[in-house]
């Protein structure tokens, strides 16, 4: 058995005190339960894109679990799509500062009888150039007969896979045609992601479909109508078994739990 430690949206920046304690209570969490990996699925900082201090602690934070770290960047880390987030569009410049301080913004790992992949989503739809070389990867990493599991920021869709809907929550469905090597594939069995700052499990045939809670701070619901899932922070822990993975959630005693409202003054300011 593997076991993978998820941690997702962490929001960390030097310039507040947010969430430390949360991230601690993970580390201490991680201290006693061993993983044998970390993953930061995305918005590791509160503003990376722009703040290369943001991105350094989030990084440093979370190189003090114990265990090795993959990251992968989300749309806080490197900005993304120019039609979701204008003032910040992901470019090269960005990309190179997250690869610079946090490693590769896709990645895959072999273990025994799996294949972990990490994928950048942020870039997903933009026809910069590293959206081609990722799809490239994207097709090799999925030459394999291994069991796969799929790390992502954005979920591929929040409704379903055919929704024509481009919105700030998924994956750009013009873009998900990319992700047809790995997402059909017999051997995946696991999906999982961020970004919603929602807790939510699902099932599609083999495949077992996780959206990592926020390690930070929760949503009001009326920002996110239609979206279905828990307002909880904590982790993901992800057992991966012979044929399948075995997810549960991780919220160890004592972790903060702000609403985005009441912390906007010292995160997003409007």
């Amino acid at each position: 058995m593997f076991t993978i430690l998820q941690v997702s949206d962490a929001h960390l920046s030097p310039r507040n005190g947010l969430f430390r304690g949360n991230l601690a209570r993970l580390r201490a969490w991680a201290e006693a339960a061993r993983p044998d990996l970390v993953i930061a699925s995305g918005d590791l900082s509160l503003d990376g894109a722009d703040r290369e201090e943001d991105l350094a602690l989030a990084v440093d934070t979370l190189r003090g679990f114990p265990a090795p770290l993959l990251a992968i960047p989300g749309n806080h880390d490197v900005g993304s799509h120019a039609r979701t987030m204008p003032a910040q569009p992901v470019d090269a410049a960005r990309l190179a500062r997250f690869r610079r301080i946090a490693g590769p913004d896709w990645w895959m790992r072999d273990v025994p009888g799996w294949r972990i992949i990490g994928l950048d989503t942020e870039i997903m739809g933009t026809a910069i150039a590293d959206e081609a070389a990722q799809a490239g990867f994207i097709a090799e990493a999925a030459a394999t007969e291994r069991r796969i599991a799929l790390f992502l920021h954005k979920p591929v869709f929040v409704t379903e896979p055919e929704d024509p809907a481009f919105d700030y929550w998924s994956v750009p469905p013009h873009a998900r045609a990319a992700l047809a090597p790995v997402l059909e594939h017999p051997g995946l069995r696991q999906v999982a992601s961020g970004h919603l700052h929602l807790h939510h499990r699902f099932q599609r045939g083999a495949v077992h479909y996780a959206w990592a809670p926020p390690a930070s701070f929760i949503v009001d619901p009326h920002l996110q109508e239609g979206l279905p899932g828990d307002r909880c922070v904590g982790a993901l822990v992800h057992r991966l078994l012979e044929d399948r993975v075995e997810t549960e959630l991780v919220s160890p005693g004592g972790m903060e739990q702000p609403w985005l409202e009441t912390i906007r003054a010292e995160t997003y300011p409007t």
